[in-house]
């Protein structure tokens, strides 16, 4: 029996065929030198979904990606990070197209084949004389999926990559991917770029299939401070250089590729929940006995988006009285009277009554750098987990001064 491993130093470009590079284009401050234009690509056609944002005023870049996308056959990415070439009219949707027709004369694609993200500041236009002139320098290798993560860094303070593999006698496959996100984080999608790639070979309808499971168990069970943007991106590219037997709905390979593809997803996620802007904790909020999964998520994600409780982890503060609040006022089912609360490990609600604890333990436990709450809804059996951040004065800092 096979088995999924993280394969070390793990990045974008693990799987086998796809390589990926990047550059300085002086996108978000001239001079800097600092990665912000990027190229991954696969050297055969791959099958590609994509998943996007839900916001009702979406980027050119998106707009142009999601039509793409649709076709279900891609070569490329082209991203970049320092401008999200959003609210940027008919001069936005010229950019995107150049940008992509620009990719795809450095690895001699159709513009077609190119797909387009892009990531930083609202309403500003991207500088194209800048972008054609780093693009003539832009070059790919199969080691090159450190360099593309870093390049499409925001306020992020570290990278976020991973790979893992899966081998069984002859059916051997790689799931590599990277992600950009710190602010502006939440449920429905976040606001991120997420970039998986796989040399699986997979068909279109359960690589859609299983990107948007992994998405409802990671990406949309995240949240950092309760906004979404225009620029909310995720595409994943398939190009079946492993050879393994076609992983279909049916086949036995189905269950195994979206556990390493769930496995990828929620290590991505979690990063960003860790490295949300001027967050110092992890916070995990696990909700048992729900009466079914819908509600297990939907209270999970509410307690963990609340910023009452966000800003009490921050002060080590066992006010377990804001994750009953949250999830009053979740929309999921819950009844005071069956209801039991922990705060780390310590358990402060029991069936709705208030148990006595050692208050001076609790702000200990809370002072870990990962905090666990677990909210026992005493309904069913379905269970959910959600994942955010403290939050702190850093945040307000970082976001006062965004654009100044």
């Amino acid at each position: 029996m096979g088995k999924i491993e993280f394969v070390t130093n793990g990045t974008v470009t693990s799987p086998q065929g796809f390589s990926a590079g990047a550059v300085s284009a002086d996108i978000r401050h001239k001079g800097d030198n600092r990665l912000d234009l990027a190229l991954l690509c696969s050297q055969e056609i791959c099958t590609v979904v994509g998943l996007f944002t839900e916001n009702k005023i979406k980027s050119p870049s998106v707009v142009l990606c999601m039509k793409r996308a649709q076709q279900g056959k891609a070569k490329a990415i082209v991203a970049s990070s320092g401008c999200a070439n959003a609210s940027t009219g008919e001069q936005g949707f010229a950019d995107a197209l150049e940008m992509s027709m620009l990719a795809a004369k450095v690895i001699g694609a159709k513009p077609d084949e190119v797909l387009i993200a892009n990531t930083g500041v609202i309403g500003v236009n991207l500088p194209m004389p800048a972008i054609r002139t780093a693009m003539k320098k832009l070059a790919v290798k199969p080691e090159g999926g450190h360099d593309f993560e870093r390049a499409i860094m925001t306020t992020d303070t570290v990278p976020k990559e991973v790979a893992v593999t899966y081998k069984d006698g002859l059916d051997t496959f790689t799931i590599g991917g990277v992600a950009k996100g710190s602010g502006m984080i939440h449920p429905n999608l976040a606001t991120m770029l997420v970039f998986l790639t796989t040399d699986a070979d997979v068909t279109p309808a359960y690589l859609k299939k299983s990107l948007q499971e992994a998405a409802a168990v990671s990406f949309n069970m995240i949240s950092v401070d309760g906004d979404t943007s225009p620029s909310d991106t995720m595409l994943f590219m398939a190009n079946g250089l492993a050879k393994n037997e076609t992983v279909t709905g049916k086949s036995a390979l189905a269950g195994v590729f979206q556990q390493a593809l769930n496995q990828v997803c929620i290590y991505l996620a979690k990063a960003i929940a860790r490295d949300g802007e001027g967050a110092t904790k992890l916070i995990e909020v696990n909700v048992k006995g729900a009466a079914n999964l819908k509600e297990a998520r939907l209270a999970a994600r509410t307690v963990v988006s609340s910023n009452l409780l966000k800003a009490a982890i921050y002060g080590n503060d066992p006010n377990w009285g804001r994750v009953t609040a949250a999830l009053g006022r979740s929309g999921a089912q819950v009844e005071e009277s069956k209801l039991d609360v922990y705060m780390g490990k310590i358990l402060v609600l029991k069936q709705g009554t208030p148990v006595p604890f050692d208050k001076a333990k609790a702000v200990t436990a809370l002072k870990q750098k990962e905090v666990p709450i677990t909210v026992v809804l005493n309904l069913g059996k379905a269970e959910a987990t959600a994942w955010g951040c403290d939050l702190t004065e850093q945040y307000v800092v970082i976001n006062s001064e965004y654009t100044t």
